[in-house]
């Protein structure tokens, strides 16, 4: 959770360098962003202040974390509520969500910010596990008897959030949202990458899931792709880094 106080500051520290183009009647201006696991949309607040700011309209799909199933549905509901096309943004285990809640005709492109990006066939368990993946070790991740996981607190700031200030990471290592058994072995379908523009944030700092892994990714999908220096939480980190290739991407489409 990042202070209102500081989502503001950071917000008008961009809009005075200009680094964002104001969106005109003619763009792509609707941003759908879905978070990832152990985490609500509301660390989503300086990205969504830069650009709404900057003329954009931003809506957080709120996630179970029960089922992919469930958060693709969720996330389907958020789109079908925008007035025209719309950019879909997802984070960590929300790149699985967009990848197939991209196929709707109303998704314009879509942006992976340090996002697992999956081929049919693919979990994030799978990937996790694969050759380039380093994910987070299997002590920091707790599993109750249901199958829920969260990321054991003392572990969290190093594992997800090494870049912000104690405080913030205290309070989101204790206010995970738990993320079922599903979350993590569902295969994923037919990728959306395919058919529509990407993009891809590589979080050079990422302790969650492998810069090598998220590079790997998107160069097989073909994303256009940035790299910042930043934690797996680069949204709530660099939130001006995030919010520039949002706009990028939407002006992209709108052209």
């Amino acid at each position: 959770m990042i202070r209102h106080s500081i989502s503001l500051a950071v917000a008008g520290l961009i809009l005075s360098a200009g680094s964002l183009s104001v969106a005109s009647a003619a763009d792509v201006k609707n941003i759908v962003i879905v978070h990832g696991a152990f985490v609500d949309g509301a660390g989503w607040r300086p990205v969504s202040d830069i650009l709404t700011k900057h003329g954009y309209k931003v809506t957080i799909a709120q996630q179970s974390l029960i089922s992919p199933a469930d958060d693709v549905a969720a996330t389907k509901r958020v789109l079908d509520l925008q007035d025209g096309p719309s950019i879909l943004v997802g984070h960590s285990a929300g790149g699985m969500i967009i990848s197939e809640a991209g196929k709707a005709d109303n998704v314009a492109g879509l942006v992976y910010i340090a996002a697992f990006q999956p081929e049919k066939g693919e979990s994030i368990v799978k990937l996790a596990t694969s050759d380039l993946s380093t994910a987070m070790k299997e002590s920091k991740v707790k599993t109750l008897k249901d199958g829920y996981s969260y990321i054991e607190p003392n572990s969290f700031a190093e594992a997800f959030a090494a870049d912000l200030p104690k405080e913030t990471t205290d309070f989101l290592a204790h206010s995970q949202v738990f993320a079922s058994k599903a979350i993590f072995s569902t295969e994923a379908g037919e990728p959306a990458w395919k058919s529509k523009k990407s993009w891809a944030l590589v979080a050079t700092d990422d302790k969650s899931i492998n810069p090598e892994l998220e590079r790997s990714m998107a160069k097989r999908a073909g994303s256009t792709v940035v790299e910042v220096k930043a934690s797996h939480a680069v949204y709530a980190s660099q939130p001006q880094e995030v919010a520039k290739l949002i706009a990028e991407a939407a002006q992209a489409v709108s052209k």
